[in-house]
């Protein structure tokens, strides 16, 4: 007689060990709840700019229903090149060096199955985007988090970096400004960084999908620092400067033999990205300049009132540069991340996400996103103050 069959024991080890999306994990919850103010999904509450919805509906009048190179439409991807080249100051061929993903996840995966040998190790910071150190492990990469401090305004230092650096090291995964902390790096910052990875002769990975949503002072890519386009893989997309996240969208930008490498795994997986959406995101870069300042400019006005009221009421927040969440520490409690989520959106009625969910360093915080009307957020702080009140004085 046969044993019974057991489908776990047919998931990949390397599958089995990863956790859930801590963010999934705790909405699953949300969404049984009735009457719930939401800072938590990091989504804009904005609707995509009409004239960019426009260009979609068009495409498809016109029959744009078919598959496209395998790289993306060669339109788009020159218009990607004009638009890196003018904000950030590098230069790359639109033939050869731009792919066109479905949307910066897929491109952070095949840059990192791209590179990856199995044992390779990929230097990370933390807090960060619950993706980075599950897409490691994916690719059978050995992922090593660095963790970045409230006093720093969560930048990572060089110094910090090269603490972890082994002989395995592989490459360093950026993201400024950041998802959850909001934290950005100065030109200076981001110069010392380089120095480590051209002295271990590292390469680089860099997620810059909120460098639109800069606050203050300028937005820095390392790419194009001094010998550094060479040695890196520029990932960019449409989700949150021109509030696109259903149209999954993005791209990669980095030296030939890297970007074709990443082609091979994309032509054989995803094969292309939405013709529709890569029609819509050719529309936002030509004409969505205004939108997205007109939305960065309201983000700025509710992310001041949110770290006010944070500081306000006991939670001591730093003021994120950039992105759209604030990250406030809530020590004061007395209460861990998980529980104090999990008490506000059970008592108030108020939905965040506990930082833990970006990894160790995140313990002790709450990411809250502001990408969310200004009356809602005004009712959700005055709940957390009555919550922290009680904690308080319980």
């Amino acid at each position: 007689m046969s044993e019974p069959f057991q489908p776990n024991a047919f998931v990949a080890d390397h599958v089995r060990g990863i956790a859930r999306s801590g963010i999934r994990e705790f909405f699953d919850i949300v969404q049984s709840q009735k009457s719930v103010i939401s800072l938590g999904v990091g989504e804009p509450d904005f609707m995509t700019p009409w004239h960019i919805r426009e260009a979609a509906i068009y495409a498809l009048e016109r029959g744009r229903t078919s598959y496209t190179s395998n790289l993306g439409l060669l339109s788009l991807r020159q218009a990607i090149s004009a638009n890196v080249e003018k904000n950030f100051g590098i230069s790359y061929d639109p033939v050869k060096q731009i792919l066109v993903a479905v949307g910066v996840s897929e491109a952070l995966d095949l840059a990192l199955r791209a590179i990856i040998n199995p044992g390779d190790e990929i230097i990370y910071h933390e807090p960060c985007y619950v993706s980075y150190s599950p897409s490691i492990v994916l690719a059978y990469g050995v992922p090593v988090a660095v963790a970045c401090r409230a006093e720093d305004g969560f930048s990572v230092t060089a110094e910090a970096i090269e603490k972890v650096v082994t002989p395995k090291s592989k490459a360093i995964m950026l993201n400024f400004p950041t998802n959850p902390t909001g934290g950005t790096m100065t030109r200076a910052e981001l110069q010392s960084i380089a120095a480590v990875v051209l002295k271990h002769n590292l390469l680089v990975i860099t997620d810059e999908i909120y460098s639109e949503l800069t606050f203050e002072g300028e937005h820095v890519s390392i790419a194009s620092l001094p010998g550094m386009k060479e040695r890196t893989i520029f990932l960019h997309g449409f989700s949150k400067a021109y509030a696109m996240t259903g149209f999954r969208i993005g791209y990669a930008c980095g030296p030939v033999e890297l970007i074709d490498a990443m082609m091979k795994i994309h032509q054989y997986s995803m094969l292309c990205a939405s013709i529709i959406s890569q029609e819509a995101a050719l529309e936002a870069l030509l004409r969505g300049e205004p939108d997205t300042i007109e939305m960065r400019d309201q983000y700025k006005v509710r992310r001041n009132f949110i770290v006010t009221a944070f500081n306000s009421i006991g939670l001591t927040c730093h003021m994120p540069r950039g992105s759209f969440y604030a990250f406030p520490c809530i020590s004061s409690s007395g209460l861990g991340s998980k529980e104090f989520a999990l008490r506000l959106l059970k008592e108030e009625k108020v939905a965040a996400v506990p930082g833990s969910a970006f990894g160790a360093s995140g313990e002790g915080y709450l990411r809250c996103c502001f990408a969310t009307a200004l009356d809602q957020i005004q009712v959700a702080t005055e709940r957390m103050a009555n919550f922290v009140k009680r904690t308080q004085a319980g």
